[in-house]
C-alpha cells in the first residue's frame, strides 16, 4: 500500500469516527429534549424520532425511523394530505411554521398537537429535509396560561405578590405589594425584610422558612405587621397571606427557587370583626352580671358583682369611691356661704358662674351644659353642646363622652330644669332680683366649693386575683391630690381618661394613689336618681392598651348599674 493510499484511508477513518461521534451527540440531544421531534429527509423518509415522540404517540424509534411519511400509521389517511402539504410548505419557507394537527397513537387514539416545522439545509443551502417539533396542545396551553398568569399577577393583580428567594429577600414584587409596603418596586429588590417591617418580621420569616422546608401550609395565615418608618410610627396592618413554594421544573429532584408570598390587606375587616366580637362579649358580660346581681340579697354585694364582671377582659383593677354626705342640718337652716351653691349650683351646673360665665352671662346662656364631654386628666372641660369653650391640655388628650346636664338634685335643691326664684322665664335675671345683684359682683365670679371627700367603698384585689371586696365604712377620705382624675370626673359628671404615656415615669401611679404598675386610668362618675354618688375607676397595666372612647362608653354603662345598686344600698340602710 502506498503512502498516499494509507493517508487517504486514515483520513476516511477519522471522518467516519467524527460522523459517528456527531451522530451519537445528536441522538443524545434529541432524546433529552422536552418536546417531541421527528425529522424527515427530502424524500419524506423519517430519519429521527426521539423519546418524547415515542411517549406521546407510542411508536418506538425502531418502528418509526425508515418509514416514508406519516400516513397510515401516525396520521389518518384523511388527514395525511393536509400534513404533507404543511411539511412541504415548511421546506420551502424561511423560519418556523406553527400549526396544529391531529396525530394517531399506536393504540388508535387521536392526539391534538401543536407543531413547529422548519427546513433543514445542507452545506450549499440546499434543502436536505425538514424537522417537526411538537407537543400536546393542552400541555402547551398550560404553559402559556402559566406565563400569562405570572405576568398578570405581577402587573394587574389586586393582591400583593412578592417572590422571595432562598435567602428570604424579595426578588420580584408586583405593583400592589409595592404600594402596600410603601416602597418602589425596584427599591425592594434584594433588601432584607427587616428593613421593610418594624414589627411582624419574625412571623413572616418563620412562615417563609417553613414553606421552603415543608411546603405550602394548608390554609392562609393572618399576619399583623407594622411598616418601618423614620417619620412616625405607623399603625399595625393585618395581611391575609398565602405561601407557595417554587421549584425548578427542569431538575430531577425539586430544588426550591423561593417562595411566592401573596397577601391582601384585611385590616379594616379584622378590626370590624374584633369590634363586633368585643361588643358581643361586653353585652354578654352585662347580661351575666345582671343575672348574678339579681340573686344578691345585699345591694352593695350586687355592686361588687357588677364590678367583677366588668373587669373581665376590660381592666386589671377597679375602684369605687363614694362621696361623703354632709351631716343633716335643721329644717330651713342653710349655711350662708353655701346658700346659693346648694340651692342653685348643683341643679343648674356647678355654680351660678358656671352656668352664666362672666358678668355678661357668658356665651352659653341660661341652662347651658358645663361640659358635655369626656375630660382629660388635668385639662379643661371637653367641648360640648352649649359650653362656650374647649378642653385644656392634659396628660393625654381625649375626646368627648358623658354629659354634664346640671341635674344633681340634693337636699334643698330645686327640681331639675326649674329656674331659681328671681329669674324670669326667658332665663336671664331681672334687674332687681338677687341673682342680678350677684352678676354685679366684681368679675361676676363666685369661688367654687371645695373638692368632694371620696371614701373608698369597693376595690378589687391588687396583689392577686379574686372577687372585689366591700370595704368597711370608716369615713376616712381617700388621699387624692387636688386635680386628681377622680375629682375631675366627679366635678364634670363625665368620664376622664388618663395615661402615663410611652415613657411611663416612675411614681406615676403612686402619685394618684393607684396600685403599682398602673399606666392607664379611666374615672367614671356614679349617677343615680339625678344625684352624683361618687366615682368608679378602672385601671390597666402596661400589658393592655390605653382606654379609648368605646371603653368609656362601656364603663359608663357599668357605672350606671353600680350606682343604682349603691343607691339602693343607701336607701336600704335608712
Amino acid at each position: 500500500m502506498t503512502a498516499s493510499s494509507a493517508s487517504s484511508a486514515s483520513s476516511a477513518a477519522r471522518c467516519s469516527a467524527d460522523e459517528t461521534d456527531d451522530s451519537g451527540l445528536l441522538a443524545a440531544l434529541l432524546d433529552g429534549m422536552d418536546a417531541a421531534l421527528v425529522a424527515f429527509a427530502a424524500d419524506g423518509t423519517v430519519t429521527h424520532w426521539n423519546h418524547e415522540a415515542e411517549r406521546i404517540l407510542g411508536w418506538t424509534t425502531t418502528e418509526a425511523v425508515g418509514r416514508t411519511g406519516l400516513a397510515g400509521w401516525a396520521v389518518r389517511k384523511e388527514d395525511a394530505d393536509e400534513i404533507d402539504a404543511a411539511l412541504a410548505t415548511a421546506m420551502r419557507s424561511p423560519g418556523r411554521q406553527v400549526q396544529e394537527f391531529a396525530l394517531l397513537t399506536k393504540d388508535g387514539h387521536r392526539v391534538l398537537v401543536r407543531t413547529q416545522a422548519s427546513a433543514v439545509r445542507g452545506p450549499g443551502g440546499r434543502v436536505a429535509g425538514v424537522y417537526c417539533a411538537f407537543s400536546e396542545v393542552h400541555t402547551q396551553l398550560d404553559l402559556e396560561r402559566s406565563i400569562a398568569l405570572s405576568e398578570a399577577l405581577f402587573e394587574d393583580a389586586s393582591w400583593g405578590v412578592v417572590l422571595i428567594d432562598a435567602d428570604l429577600r424579595p426578588a420580584v414584587v408586583n405593583a400592589h405589594a409595592a404600594r402596600a409596603l410603601g416602597v418602589g418596586r425596584t427599591a425592594l429588590l434584594g433588601r432584607p425584610l427587616g428593613e421593610l417591617l418594624a414589627q411582624g418580621v419574625e412571623e413572616v420569616e418563620c412562615a417563609l422558612q417553613h414553606v421552603l422546608a415543608e411546603g405550602a401550609p394548608p390554609a392562609v395565615a393572618e399576619l399583623w405587621v407594622t411598616l418601618r418608618s423614620e417619620e412616625a410610627e405607623l399603625p399595625r396592618r393585618c395581611w391575609r397571606s398565602g405561601f407557595v413554594r417554587l421549584a425548578s421544573p427542569l431538575a430531577e429532584e425539586p430544588v426550591p427557587l423561593g417562595v411566592a408570598w401573596l397577601f391582601q390587606d384585611v385590616t379594616d375587616t379584622k378590626r370590624a370583626e374584633q369590634d363586633s366580637s368585643l361588643l358581643r362579649f361586653r353585652a354578654h358580660q352585662l347580661h351575666r352580671a345582671g343575672r348574678a346581681a339579681a340573686d344578691c340579697p345585699d345591694p352593695a354585694e350586687a355592686a361588687a358583682v357588677h364590678l367583677d364582671f366588668a373587669l373581665a377582659g376590660f381592666a386589671d383593677h377597679g375602684l369605687v369611691d363614694l362621696a361623703m354626705t354632709p351631716a343633716p342640718k335643721p329644717y330651713g337652716a342653710v349655711a350662708e356661704s353655701d346658700a346659693f351653691d346648694d340651692a342653685y349650683g348643683d341643679t343648674y351646673g356647678h355654680a351660678y358662674e358656671d352656668t352664666y360665665g362672666d358678668a355678661e352671662y357668658g356665651a352659653a346662656g341660661y341652662g347651658g351644659a358645663q361640659g358635655a364631654g369626656e375630660a382629660d386628666d388635668a385639662g379643661g372641660v371637653g367641648a360640648g353642646a352649649g359650653s362656650g369653650g374647649e378642653g385644656g391640655a392634659a396628660d393625654e388628650a381625649t375626646d368627648g363622652s358623658g354629659t354634664s346636664d346640671g341635674s344633681d338634685a340634693s337636699d334643698g335643691s330645686l327640681p331639675a330644669g326649674s329656674p331659681p326664684s328671681g329669674f324670669p322665664p326667658s332665663g336671664f335675671p331681672s334687674a332687681g332680683s338677687p341673682a342680678a345683684a350677684v352678676t354685679r359682683v366684681d368679675a361676676g365670679r363666685r369661688p367654687r366649693r371645695g373638692a368632694p371627700r371620696l371614701v373608698r367603698a369597693l376595690a378589687s384585689p391588687a396583689g392577686s386575683p379574686g372577687p372585689s371586696t366591700t370595704l368597711p365604712a370608716t369615713g376616712i377620705p381617700t388621699p387624692y391630690v387636688p386635680g386628681h382624675p377622680a375629682f375631675q370626673a366627679y366635678e364634670r359628671r363625665g368620664s376622664v381618661r388618663t395615661s402615663a404615656g410611652p415613657a411611663s415615669p416612675e411614681g406615676w401611679a403612686a402619685a394618684r394613689n393607684w396600685p403599682d404598675g398602673t399606666v392607664h386610668g379611666l374615672c367614671v362618675v356614679l349617677r343615680s336618681r339625678g344625684r352624683t354618688l361618687g366615682v368608679a375607676t378602672f385601671l390597666r397595666t402596661p400589658a393592655r392598651r390605653p382606654f379609648d372612647r368605646a371603653d368609656a362608653d362601656y364603663a359608663e354603662e357599668v357605672a350606671a348599674r353600680i350606682a343604682t345598686a349603691l343607691d339602693l344600698a343607701g336607701a336600704a340602710s335608712l
